[in-house]
Order: C-alpha cells, then structure tokens, then sequence
C-alpha cells in the first residue's frame, strides 16, 4: 500500500461516509455508541437491507442519518410510533429506536410506556446525557437533582426519572443500562436486544461535557469517564428500583430484566385469524 493509499475500515459499509464529518461535539459519548451499534450489527451477521432505525430529535437523533441503512429521521418525540408502524407492516425488519432521554421520556414519554406496554417487537437505545444539549443545556426528566443546568442554575428541584425502573414497570421484557466506559457490555447487550421476541430496551449513560459536564463539576469528558470509572457497579439482575441515579453518586450497571411474554405482533395475528374465521 503506497503512503497515499487509506485502508478501508470493515465497518465503513455500515456508514454514509457523505455525512462525515459529524456534528457532535469534542468528548461526545454518541461515537462510542455509533461504533458499539454497527459492531453489533456486523456481528449478528445480519442482512443490513432487513435493518431499519428510527429516531427523534436531539443529539442523538442525528445518529441515524451516519448509518448507511433505511433511516428515519422523525418529529420530536414521535420516534416510537413510527417504529411500531414500521414493525407491524414489515414484521421482518429489526427495527431499533436510538433517541435520546429528552426525545423518548419527555414529549416521547407517552409513547414509549404504552409501546412497553404492548411489547411490542422493537429494540429501544436510549441514550441518556441528563439534559437537552443539542438546544442548550436545559433540564430534562432525567436530569439528576441537585444538578445544574442552564435552566436549573441554582440546582435542580424534581426528582429524575429512573429510565430501567419505568420500562421495567411498563413491561419490557428486556431491560439494560451502560455507560460509554463499558462498548463491549453495549455491543453484546444490542445483540441480546435484537434476539429478544417484544419490547426491549438499553439505556447507556453518556457524557454530554459542552452543556451538562461543565456546570457539574466536570471540565472534560475524561472526568465524567473517571466518574463512570469510579462511580459504575455492575450487577445484572438487580431490581431496577435500585437504579436511580445521583449528581455525580453510583451508576448500577448491567442487565435487569430478561424476561418471556406474549407480542404484540403475536396478539395482532391472533386478532386477524379471528376476523377472517368469522368472515368466512
């Protein structure tokens, strides 16, 4: 290979190389769980022409449109109902949401407890960064209290969401968070994900060092990743009302729930035999 040859990356079919470069932000987690997300799509051997993800808006939501697969860039919020559209009229698509916590919890909270609800056959990657960066810094539901945002300068006041708890408590059957410190545990999670027959979902704790970061006492993202370094314990089959998450206290880690239940899917061909037995 002479000097002025590049060698190909294995993974760059996966991406819109047009696209490049990104967006994001100096010490952003949404590379690590860019590169986490086609490695697992590389590894489950899968056709890419049966991959679909959807997404809302936010930082995170521009990760769809770097992945060289069909891509849904959808009005805030709206990320779920898409999918589950998309799921229901191609049954044998992988659909995943990849959204951020704002997106899918706040103006997407009501969509995303009823789709766990349903179980249905989708894989949810919510990527929680604990405020709205893309449009600011402000508070958002999962927002820590205690922390210091551009809309909570004195600290924040509500309690935050404790995103396994809620999806748990709707009726995911797979439920799971990490951090940006631990892209192997993201990988394999993904591909447990995808395999599971209902509503899955994975929470991975990301830096956000521009909005969130620096008014938490954390100049760099290489702090916020020693804080993962630190403060992160794994403990797959805890019970996820263990897993609410403090200004800078312990992250629990791991696989939570990992459970067998009925689909919507299964519930909506039930549903169609009924009516055209009583057709006939």
């Amino acid at each position: 290979m002479s000097m002025h040859e590049v060698e190909e990356n294995p993974l760059d079919v996966y991406l819109r190389a047009d696209r490049m470069p990104h967006i994001w932000c100096p010490g952003c987690g949404l590379g690590i769980v860019t590169g986490a997300f086609i490695r697992a799509i590389q590894k489950s051997k899968i056709d890419p022409k049966l991959v679909s993800v959807v997404a809302g808006i936010g930082c995170t939501g521009r990760i769809p449109g770097y992945l060289n697969f069909d891509t849904f860039h959808t009005t805030h919020g709206r990320a779920i109902p898409f999918a589950i559209g998309l799921k229901i009229a191609k049954p044998d698509l992988h659909v995943f949401v990849i959204s951020g916590d704002g997106d899918l919890f706040a103006i997407g909270g009501n969509h995303i407890i009823h789709a766990a609800r349903r179980n249905v056959n989708i894989t949810v990657i919510c990527v929680n960064n604990f405020n709205y960066g893309m449009t600011g810094g402000q508070v958002g539901p999962t927002t820590p209290e205690d922390a210091r945002t551009t809309t909570t300068p004195y600290g924040n006041i509500e309690p935050a969401f404790n995103l396994p708890y809620v999806m748990a408590s709707a009726g995911a059957v797979y439920v799971a968070r990490w951090t940006t410190l631990q892209p192997r545990k993201i990988l394999d999670s993904i591909l447990e994900a995808m395999q599971k027959d209902g509503f899955s979902f994975i929470e991975i704790i990301s830096p956000c060092p521009t909005a969130y970061g620096r008014r938490n006492a954390q100049k760099d993202a290489m702090e916020t990743m020693k804080i993962y370094q630190y403060k992160t314990r794994v403990k797959n089959g805890a019970d996820p009302k263990e897993a609410d998450i403090t200004l800078n206290g312990e992250i629990l880690t791991g696989k939570f729930v990992d459970i067998e239940k009925t689909t919507y899917l299964d519930r909506v061909k039930v549903l169609i035999e009924k009516a055209n037995k009583k057709g006939a």
